[in-house]
């Protein structure tokens, strides 16, 4: 989602938290929504639910977007352990932001 199109102004978040040993340097920052950042908090992992794997979440600068999410329709569906752990952790399917994809779509603002 465009900065624009965004009810908050987007973040600089470190990819590994400060916390976690991550630098502020250009490797270990990227630039997220609100909603992203917020719930991604200092996290760097998640477990896979169904199988209780540990799993690094998705790294902007290491991970290519379309090997681990797919956009089908509205939804945007992981297709690795690691899409899904983050997906579930950053909520992209809440129902809320499905329907904000669609509007954007709609105004041809999304993808």
């Amino acid at each position: 989602m465009h900065e624009d199109d965004a009810y908050f102004p987007h973040q600089v978040d470190h990819i590994i938290s400060r916390k976690h040993g991550g630098l502020s340097e250009t490797g270990n920052l990227a630039y997220a929504c609100f909603r992203c950042n917020t719930w991604k908090g200092t996290d760097i992992a998640s477990l896979v639910p169904r199988t209780g794997e540990l799993v690094a979440l998705f790294n902007p600068r290491r991970d290519q977007w379309s090997d681990r999410f797919e956009l089908r329709g509205f939804v945007i569906e992981p297709l690795t352990p690691r899409g899904e752990v983050t997906a579930r952790l950053l909520r992209l399917n809440l129902d809320k932001r499905v329907a904000e994809r669609r509007l954007l779509m709609e105004l041809g603002r999304f993808p």
